[in-house]
């Protein structure tokens, strides 16, 4: 049976601008660039993006945001962390699910993290609080 690959991880400030979203999609593109999954990597980065720009968003201006990714071998864990310790009440796993309407241009970025990932959450840091998913990859 061959070995499996060592886990790896990346930490990877970003911008508190809207480039943060395509520098944290460049990211993520080229951590999975070694697996075997299109649909995982096509994935991965939809989510993190949804996450940087929600940091982006939400988040005072100038305020600290870290991309941190890490490859394990079954699967890939995305964390975007930033300044603001109030968790987004979308991820709680008892939230109600919203709706929104069709013409809504925000509101449908936590719903894809809950539909698409495996697992994802949020957690308290010592200067705010990191948004995480998880998805299952194949290497």
């Amino acid at each position: 049976m061959p070995d499996s690959p060592a886990p790896a991880s990346w930490h990877v400030p970003l911008p508190h601008t809207a480039a943060a979203v395509p520098m944290a999609r460049a990211a993520i593109r080229a951590a999975l660039a070694g697996t075997d999954d299109p649909a995982g990597r096509d994935t991965a980065e939809l989510l993190t993006a949804e996450l940087v720009a929600n940091a982006v968003r939400h988040t005072p201006g100038g305020s600290r945001i870290e991309l941190v990714v890490e490859l394990l071998p079954k699967q890939c864990r995305v964390e975007v962390r930033d300044a603001d310790p109030e968790p987004p009440a979308a991820l709680s796993p008892h939230a109600p699910q919203p709706e929104p309407g069709p013409w809504q241009e925000h509101g449908r970025g936590l719903l894809l993290i809950r539909s698409l990932s495996s697992e994802c959450g949020h957690l308290l840091t010592a200067w705010g609080k990191a948004v995480w998913f998880s998805l299952t990859v194949r290497n």
